[in-house]
């Protein structure tokens, strides 16, 4: 068994990050769609996250933001001439199409792909699956730049495999990790992978809200990764249906502890089943269920207390869940945790942690993080501009500073100052990071 670490790569928060309310199934997204949002302070929060998991010794990269406004899929869609040109029609004549266009969605990078680690890979590899979002126009940007970024931070084809999206049409519909949890004795052991689907391609799906993941989608990102010991449990449709549109809204885990609320799975008895057997002699799972009693759904997705972060620290026997502010702020969901790190169980203690701007638009701290096991050889293989460290903490924080701007309502989006200002943030970022002078479509286009 080699050393292994999990860790955590996450998406920095980009300069046209607003509340549009582009997320039908996302009640935070709905509810405050029309606000004005602090880009500058979201980029802020999301650093301070990054800098909190460094100390503690979790090994931390960056994501970059993609760019935005995406000029490109309006040019597709029609609209002509210069990029200033095309963004002031579309917001004149197709205001939703030009929304879409503005979004700052990357920024949650655990939709970002689904990663197995070399411990239960056919060839031995770490392998990713960007994710192609196509349930929602302004998500199903993102597969193409997302593999692009994530064959920039992990370059090295003998030890990393980054796919292709699967097939974009709605038979694959992949949300990527965030509907995606792996079970081990040891980081670097055997694991059992739990990949968590809505629905099956061809079921007539009649919820109030989207299924967005299929199972058809995960079975294909299972054979291409050649992932062992794949349990498929479908999730629980009460759960979707009360706003838990992936499901890290209501589940969360890491070595042998799940942590899961009683609604998460449809059917909770075989998912227990098939993580019993599919961990065989390799380690006891621990289930740690929260029941509906205790914590109802719509408490749950108001605290977003299992879209934490369940953390293995350096030098603590038990695990640590990193939880929004949310969670200590809803009696019950901090009544829930509290028990939690006061019992005799899996998980020692909770933090809190201030992810406000992004939880307003419906992503906690699981949200703006992609997690990928590595082993130390693994972890020297990827972008070592990308690793996180105090002196890279400051620069991208005197970057973000000087960048983003402090307040950005909706109707700020037409602006074309906000084109330019973006895109020379991002500029200047592709050099902090190392990411090369044609990362992003507008250094290629010139």
């Amino acid at each position: 068994m080699s050393s292994a670490r999990e860790a955590n790569c996450d998406g920095l928060v980009g300069p046209t990050h607003s509340y549009v309310g582009l997320s039908p199934g996302n009640l935070a997204s709905t509810l405050n769609a029309g606000e004005v949002s602090n880009p500058r302070g979201a980029a802020l929060e999301g650093l301070s996250k990054m800098r909190r998991l460094s100390d503690l010794g979790v090994p931390q990269f960056v994501l970059p933001p993609h760019e935005r406004p995406a000029v490109g899929l309006l040019k597709s869609l029609g609209f002509s001439g210069s990029d200033d040109v095309v963004l002031e029609a579309a917001w004149k004549s197709a205001p939703a199409l030009a929304a879409a266009a503005c979004s700052a969605s990357p920024m949650w990078a655990a939709n970002a792909a689904t990663v197995t680690p070399s411990a239960d890979t056919a060839d031995g590899r770490v392998h990713f699956t960007p994710a192609n979002l196509l349930t929602n126009l302004h998500r199903s940007l993102e597969g193409p730049q997302t593999t692009r970024a994530l064959r920039r931070l992990f370059p090295d084809e003998r030890r990393f495999a980054v796919h292709d999206p699967l097939p974009a049409q709605p038979h694959f519909a992949d949300e990527g990790a965030a509907n995606h949890v792996r079970l081990c004795a040891d980081h670097g052991a055997p694991g059992v992978n739990l990949f968590v689907w809505g629905r099956e391609a061809w079921e007539r799906w009649d919820g109030k809200f989207p299924a967005r993941q299929t199972r058809e989608a995960f079975e294909a990102i299972q054979r291409r990764h050649g992932a062992a010991r794949a349990i498929f449990p479908q999730q629980g449709k009460a759960a979707i249906e009360g706003g838990a549109f992936h499901n890290d809204v209501v589940c969360v885990g890491t070595r042998e502890c799940l942590f899961f609320h009683e609604r998460a799975f449809e059917d909770r008895a075989l998912m227990e089943r098939q993580v019993r057997a599919a961990a065989g002699d390799l380690f006891e799972p621990a289930f740690v269920e929260v029941m509906e009693a205790d914590l109802p759904i719509a408490d749950l997705v108001a605290s977003y207390l299992f879209n934490s972060q369940l953390l293995v620290i350096p030098g603590e026997d038990r695990l640590v869940l990193l939880a929004p502010a949310e969670t200590r702020d809803n009696p019950r969901a901090f009544a829930v945790a509290e028990r939690l790190a006061s019992a005799n169980g899996p998980i020692g203690r909770v933090e809190y942690i201030d992810v406000r701007q992004s939880m307003r638009n419906g992503g906690g701290p699981a949200c703006l993080r992609l997690r990928v096991v590595l082993t130390d050889a693994e972890l020297e293989a990827a972008n070592p501009a990308q690793r996180f460290t105090p002196g890279l903490h400051t620069t991208l924080a005197d970057w973000v500073t000087r960048r983003y701007r402090d307040s950005l309502a909706p109707a700020d989006l037409a602006d074309p100052l906000l084109l330019t200002e973006s895109r020379e943030a991002l500029d200047e970022l592709s050099q902090i990071l190392d990411l090369g002078g044609d990362f992003y479509p507008f250094q290629r286009d010139g």
